[in-house]
């Protein structure tokens, strides 16, 4: 678990926060947040995380199915 990058894809940045400061009180190094699934795209290609906690339902066009796809 040490050292292993995640990045959080969730539109309600309160969740995201909370998120986030759970996962890295746990150990996980947050790469990033991401409130759109074209944005988690762009992200997870810079960052190349291990593990991508992905919320299904999104604000904009593209749902966490058609990121994750």
């Amino acid at each position: 678990m040490a050292h292993t990058r995640v990045l959080v894809v969730e539109d309600e940045q309160i969740v995201a926060e909370d998120l986030k400061m759970t996962l890295e009180d746990l150990g996980y190094v947050v790469v990033g947040i991401a409130s759109s699934g074209e944005r988690a795209i762009d992200l997870a290609d810079s960052e190349r995380p291990d593990l991508i906690l992905m919320d299904i339902m999104l604000a904009g066009e593209m749902d966490g199915i058609s990121a994750a796809t």
